[in-house]
Parts: C-alpha cells; structure tokens; sequence
C-alpha cells in the first residue's frame, strides 16, 4: 500500500515537472518566434526618419568569398584601414541607415542626410584612437564617446556603442545620435524603434538580405524625379517604398526583387502600374543591343523577369536576379579597385 502511495506521488510530481518544462519550452518557442518577426537591432537603433534601408551582408560575403580577390589599396587608404583595424570590403557584417530629407538641398549635406549604425568585426580600441586623433570635439552622451569630425561643411558625429557596433549620422544636429544611443539601452524589446519601423516592417518579406521601407527613393532623387539605372521613373520622390531581396528557393544563388509602392488611391496605383509597365517594355528594347558582359547581362536579365502588378492602392514590381548577378558584382568590386589611382585620395576619412 504504501508502495502505492509513494508511486502516486511520484507521478504527480512527475507530471508537475512535466508541466513546468512543457510551459518554459512554450514560452521560448514564442520568445524565438516574435524575434524571428522583429527589426534587426540595427534597423531598431535608428532614429526616426524618412526611410531606412538595411543590408545584411553576411550571406553576400559567404557566397562572394570564392570569386572576390583582394583589392589593391591606394596607400592611404590602406593606412586608414590598418589605423582603425576595420577592412570595410571583408569585415563590415550588417548596414542599416535612416535617410533624413533636409529643408534646404542646397545646404552642406545636400537633399539627403543620413544616421546609421555598422556592424561587423571591429577592433575597439583601434577605431577609439583613430577617431580620438580625428575628433574636433568630444561629447559624453548616456556613457558613450561622441567624436565629432568635421568633413566638407559639416560634421560627422561618430559613437562606439558595442564592441561590434557603430552608431553615425551626418545631421545637422546631435539630436539623431543621441536617439540611437538611446534606443541601445532599450534594444531587448524585439519591437522597439522608430515609428516607419513599427508601420512598415511587418511588409517585409521574411529572410529578405536587404530591404528598404519608406522614402526610399531619396538617394536616387534628382530634381524630383527618381532615377535608377538611368531610366526615370514615375513615381513622386515622397512615394512610400517598401523594397526587398530574398533568396529564391528554387535557384541556388539567385535572388527575388520586390519593389511595392503605396499609392494614396486605387486610381493612382493603376495610373502608375500601366506607366511602369510600359517602361520596362521600353528599357528592354533599350538594352537589347548592349554588348554582352557581366554588368549588361544581369541588368537584362533583371528586365527580362521583371513584372508589374497592381493590388487596390499598391503598384507591385517583381523580377529575379540570377547568380550571375552577384558574380557580377564581385567582377565589378575587383574592376573597381583595380582602377583606383595611384594618387591618395585627399579625403580618406568621408
């Protein structure tokens, strides 16, 4: 009998155990869910603006690794790489920027500035000297370093604030930056950041490598029209863009572009969609005739796939990026270096 008892209470403890690991197993499920939905801390870090665009670059760097090749540095450049310890080509892991349209595009930091936080392999105190020998000013902000250094007109405000992260913004105040060492110390919270990040983000294909939600057609902008490979497009420069890269499941190597605006109207979406439609049948017949080489290719390939649709007030643009298309880029980065100079730039820090 007693057996009996003992075995009864056995169970229910065992049950009880079982029920505590079953609810703790629950809630770590749910915790790794809701952060697979979130912003990366990155994008999270930014302040508020009028687009962001982020590149995780990890990915890039694994599958380029076979076809990129050293670049050939200018000595100068090559001195300020060894100075902070940071290569830029190799060691850069994750980008985020915020884009901030500015009153006056004739001011010293034109139509556009811009907040962004790096990360990737940094060498703290390395970069901590480097910028401590450069810096005009130093500010103390939330027990952070804020290393102003003056570039063209205007100053660069520079802040360490992890030993794999960069936290810059070019505004014209210090508002931004002490925005972004703000939002680290709260950057637990998967959701937090800016108020574009909680409207937009959840627009964002899953496991896209690079994105972009709002105003992003600020940097492609001239004298208001956006511009992008040359073809002018039809759409306002204010356009809401929600704009993605995702790796295409059925092509090893290959990437799915996603490019959706938000229109104020059904009426206006489908205006622009027929006006989008007919430029990319136009942009084909004008790149037929190019010569055959990487660059051509991928950009004939991406015309090719490419399709406009409308959805109510949203004009949706889609097109694939084969694996040459990052081939592409690795010539194109090699070419690039190759052709540098041999004069130093007289401004290697901007």
């Amino acid at each position: 009998m007693l057996g009996l008892i003992l075995s009864g209470r056995m169970n229910k403890r065992t049950r009880r155990t079982l029920w505590v690991v079953a609810a703790v197993l629950l809630l770590l499920a749910v915790a790794i869910f809701l952060r697979s939905k979130a912003p990366p801390e990155a994008a999270r870090l930014l302040p508020e603006s009028d687009g962001i665009i982020y590149v995780n670059l990890k990915p890039f760097h694994s599958f380029l690794k076979k076809d990129l090749k050293p670049p050939r540095r200018v000595p100068e450049y090559e001195q300020f790489v060894q100075g902070i310890g940071f290569d830029w080509e190799q060691d850069l892991d994750e980008v985020a920027v915020g884009l901030h349209r500015m009153p006056d595009p004739n001011g010293p930091n034109g139509p556009v500035a811009y907040s962004m936080v790096l990360v990737g392999k940094l060498t703290g105190q390395k970069l901590n000297n480097w910028l401590d020998a450069h810096a005009t000013f130093r500010e103390s902000y939330a027990g952070h370093t804020i290393y102003n250094i003056p570039s063209e007109g205007r100053i660069v405000r520079v802040a360490q604030i992890g030993y794999d992260m960069v936290a810059v913004s070019n505004t014209p105040t210090p508002e931004q930056i002490h925005s972004m060492l703000d939002r680290h110390r709260t950057a637990a919270v998967p959701f937090a950041g800016s108020t574009l990040l909680s409207r937009h983000y959840h627009d964002v294909p899953l496991l896209s490598l690079a994105w972009g939600v709002g105003q992003i057609g600020l940097p492609f902008n001239e004298s208001g029209v956006i511009s992008i490979f040359g073809f002018s497009l039809p759409l306002e420069s204010d356009s809401t863009i929600v704009a993605s890269l995702t790796p295409a499941l059925s092509i090893q190597g290959a990437m799915n572009l996603k490019v959706e605006e938000i229109a104020p109207s059904d009426e206006v979406a489908a205006t622009q969609a027929a006006a989008l439609a007919t430029l990319v049948t136009l942009a084909r017949g004008f790149t037929a005739p190019l010569s055959a080489n990487s660059a051509n290719n991928s950009l004939k390939e991406l015309l090719k796939t490419a399709e406009v649709n409308q959805k109510r007030n949203r004009v949706v643009v889609t097109a694939k990026l084969g694996p040459s298309f990052a081939t592409s880029l690795a010539a194109d980065e090699k070419s690039l270096f190759d052709a540098q100079p041999e004069t130093p730039p007289a401004h290697p820090t901007k």
